[in-house]
């Protein structure tokens, strides 16, 4: 079955694949958009019309996989500290009630986008994931 969300077509087989290597696709998916660059990851949110706390939610979603990704052998034990730091940075973000650091701007000027980005940067570097372009994601609104 075939979907068309907001001008994006969804493929239903595509999101109820069970098997580990969709499981770290995920993960690695979504490591991707924290890793990009502000400018990408902004262009990214208005392509789908999302607010940026969409990329530590995407995230949040893929790293509670993590620990049963590494059981299986799909990554390495080596990136859940690096993982782990990630979720920290984007709680930070989320605990700071003095400033609006879930806005677009924010992302090009907080340390803690910096850090969640360098980061994933090591987590792509330590699973050898090279430069891919962020990933498509299906909007259901």
């Amino acid at each position: 079955m075939t979907t068309r969300l907001k001008g994006v077509l969804c493929h239903d087989d595509l999101v109820n694949i069970p098997g580990p290597s969709a499981r770290r696709r995920m993960l690695i998916e979504a490591v991707l958009v924290v890793a990009a660059a502000a400018p990408a990851q902004v262009a990214w949110l208005e392509k789908y019309d999302v607010p940026p706390d969409e990329i530590a939610l995407g995230f949040d979603d893929a790293f509670g996989l993590a620990g049963q990704l590494v059981e299986e052998g799909q990554i390495s034990p080596a990136v859940l500290p690096c993982l782990q730091m990630i979720d920290e940075e984007f709680s930070k973000i989320g605990l700071d009630s003095r400033v609006d650091r879930w806005t677009k701007a924010a992302m090009s000027t907080d340390v803690a986008w910096d850090r969640a980005r360098q980061l994933a940067r090591e987590v792509l570097a330590a699973e050898g994931e090279g430069d891919a372009p962020l990933p498509n994601i299906c909007i259901i609104r």
